[in-house]
């Protein structure tokens, strides 16, 4: 009777959430744009929904009723800040999803637990095989990838003298790659804001011309320069809200990126003491590397 094949203790294939979803996936912790911009979409419309929904019939007649009308009755930049945040907002989630997957890879042990187990270029086979059964696809996760190029290197090579300096090597392009994957998310911050100014800049061009049309009427009459007036502050409010808006989004997504970030370097901290402590530190020297 054949045995059942055992299942690897991390699936990529089925516990990452892009690839579960059939999106592409990105390198490690990156979330790619396709499926954050349409979580984003998503997001914003959950927004506006709730602002009809549930806000304006419980608020309705108090002070936090003035919030609503910033965010649908100034024009059209509010509903692009608000899609610009709930796409950050997307990317944060798919990442956090993301790492927290890769740091289930630091549960596993690949190394033999024997006390006499050295690894050296005949036993590195060893380590690379108890990967290849804990993981489905080892080059996806940070640590896994990092220990089989590494040691894929000293097997070929036959020499442990730079494992640890490639080990360093290694670690640096992780950390770029993390880096790089921050990179849509910043750009939405920066664009945030700048939609806000945006929006000053059309909201007060419109408060000018509405300023100038009130002088040209002269002495028209009491109610044409009270419709004249009422166009100013429409085009002031335009001006401010959007700031505001763009501004405390921007800050939002500035705060929770900065948080995701840490967590991800503490990630990265922890692989590189993983691999110290289980790879470097069980490294045999060779007697002609010795001399």
């Amino acid at each position: 009777m054949s045995k059942r094949p055992v299942a690897p203790q991390l699936s990529f294939e089925r516990q990452d959430l892009e690839r579960r979803l059939g999106f592409p996936t990105g390198k490690f912790t990156h979330a790619r744009a396709p499926l954050t911009l349409l979580l984003g979409v998503f997001f914003a419309f959950i927004f506006y929904a709730a602002l009809h929904l549930f806000y304006l019939p419980n608020f309705h007649g108090t002070f936090f009723a003035e919030i609503p009308p910033i965010f649908y009755e100034r024009g059209s930049i509010p509903y692009a800040e608000t899609l610009f945040a709930g796409w950050g907002m997307a990317i944060l989630l798919i990442k956090w999803r993301k790492l927290a997957l890769q740091r289930r890879a630091l549960t596993i042990g690949i190394v033999p637990s024997a006390a006499d187990f050295v690894i050296s270029p005949d036993t590195a086979n060893i380590v690379l095989t108890q990967i290849e059964r804990a993981v489905d696809n080892p080059r996806r996760f940070v640590l896994f990838s990092r220990i089989a190029t590494v040691l894929s290197a000293l097997r070929n090579l036959g020499r442990v003298s730079d494992v640890d300096e490639m080990f360093a090597r290694q670690a640096d392009i992780a950390d770029e790659i993390t880096e790089s994957s921050y990179s849509l998310l910043k750009g939405l911050i920066w664009a945030i804001p700048v939609l806000g100014f945006i929006g000053t800049v059309v909201g007060l061009s419109a408060a000018i011309g509405s300023f100038g049309a009130v002088l040209s009427a002269g002495g028209s009459g009491i109610e044409q320069l009270k419709e004249g007036l009422q166009k100013i502050t429409v085009g002031l409010a335009v001006a401010f809200d959007t700031t505001l808006v763009g501004l405390l989004q921007a800050l939002a997504l500035q705060m929770l990126m900065t948080l995701e970030k840490s967590g991800e370097e503490q990630f990265l901290d922890d692989c590189r003491d993983y691999c110290h402590r289980r790879i470097v530190a069980r490294l045999r020297v060779l007697p002609l590397e010795a001399e």
